[in-house]
């Protein structure tokens, strides 16, 4: 798993200008200490496998959500963030996703409307 650069919880997301993986209570310290740092965009990690998803975001205060990558989404996992004894938690957990990110929100309804 990956962890928090300055905790050591688990990362919930990656700023690519800080080029620091953090937890949802680091990065409201330090994405809210001023309005420039508050302009990074950020990537949410998936939940499952803690790789990039296509969600990001900005600004001071990105609340706490599940996000995850394609490849769990489409139940295709790679196996570095599973327990070797959590065999069959895919029997009892369903990723199912909530809404599309806003880029593919937009795209979809323009289509939508042809």
């Amino acid at each position: 798993m990956k962890k928090c650069e300055l905790c050591n919880k688990v990362a919930r997301m990656y700023c690519e200008s800080d080029e620091a993986s953090l937890c949802w209570t680091c990065d409201l310290r330090v994405h809210t200490a001023n309005f420039l740092v508050a302009k990074h965009t950020r990537t949410l990690l998936c939940h499952a496998c803690q790789s990039p998803t296509p969600w990001t975001g900005s600004g001071p205060r990105l609340g706490p959500t599940v996000s995850v990558c394609e490849a769990c989404a489409n139940g295709r996992r790679d196996g570095a963030a599973e327990d070797e004894d959590d065999e069959d938690s895919d029997s009892e957990n369903q990723v199912v996703p909530l809404s599309l990110p806003p880029s593919f929100a937009s795209t979809s309804s323009a289509k939508a409307k042809r």
